[in-house]
């Protein structure tokens, strides 16, 4: 019998700790452009994921009452 092996684990965010740590001496013009509208796009996502949490929070808060501190 052959075991395969086990697939890693990747932690949450870290392909962009990752992403974060590369020599970007090694792209050109086009691909740091290309990068960077990634990475805008991405922080698009995350501001709307924020947004959708807090209207979330202020929609219970308003139902149930907020709790004090």
């Amino acid at each position: 019998m052959v075991d395969e092996p086990a697939d890693v684990r990747i932690g949450r965010g870290q392909r962009l700790v990752e992403a974060t740590r590369e020599d970007l001496e090694l792209y050109g013009v086009a691909e740091l452009e290309e990068r960077i509208a990634l990475l805008e796009g991405e922080i698009a996502r995350a501001r709307a994921q924020i947004q959708k949490k807090q209207a979330g929070r202020a929609a219970a808060d308003a139902l149930f009452g907020r709790k004090a501190d």
